[in-house]
């Protein structure tokens, strides 16, 4: 009882979606543009707004880890694993959510913030290089591309720091899922022409769909 109950309210907590709320009080969803998560909010609506839906977004995520860690700590892979399901296929929103990094990684932190801290400064190091460099010639987008390296590098910081794998394969398992399967979405080439073309953060419907 107790797990299928942290599993339920950690990923209705997911599911609210913020970069798709926030969007809707501007007039339209995000989603038929860009994707609702912090990156797609800033292409779209500015700095101020991805601001904004990050912080919530990690927060939720935070939130979900530290409430099971007081009362069933045992259970918090699957805080983890649920949040960022939640985000990513959200009931509340016909299951068409985000990519699921700012939750997962906000999770993450509060499960094992050791193991958590040097596996996010290190894929945000490694993100930007890869836009740069391999993402208008591989026409994809960096969500799948962040899902291996945070595989692979909090894979790596978890077994040399003995803390957070359990969390780190739950909710990594959700979010590479999600990462396959934003690869065969119909939408995907035009959504990797969208992501790999500069906007200027004015908040100017720029996008194409």
């Amino acid at each position: 009882m107790v797990p299928a109950l942290v599993l339920l309210l950690s990923y209705l907590l997911g599911s609210v979606v913020f970069g798709v709320l926030y969007s809707r009080l501007r007039g339209r969803d995000i989603r038929g543009v860009d994707l609702p998560g912090g990156s797609g909010t800033y292409r779209q609506y500015g700095l101020w707004p991805a601001i904004i839906v990050t912080a919530l977004d990690i927060g939720k995520g935070v939130l979900a880890s530290l409430v099971t860690l007081h009362y069933a700590p045992q259970y918090t892979w699957l805080a983890v694993a649920g949040v960022t399901l939640g985000h990513c296929y959200p009931v509340f929103f016909r299951f068409s959510g985000g990519g699921g990094i700012a939750p997962f990684n906000g999770a993450f932190m509060g499960a094992a913030p050791l193991t958590a801290t040097p596996t996010f400064i290190v894929t945000l190091l490694i993100i930007p290089i890869y836009k740069s460099t391999l993402q208008k010639r591989l026409k994809l987008n960096a969500i799948p591309f962040a899902a291996v390296c945070m595989l692979i590098v909090g894979t790596v910081f978890s077994l040399l720091l003995h803390r957070g794998l359990a969390e780190f394969l739950a909710g990594g398992a959700v979010m590479a899922a999600r990462a396959v399967h934003m690869l065969f979405l119909p939408d995907h080439d035009k959504r990797a022409q969208n992501l790999s073309t500069p906007q200027d953060g004015s908040g100017e419907e720029k996008a194409t769909t």
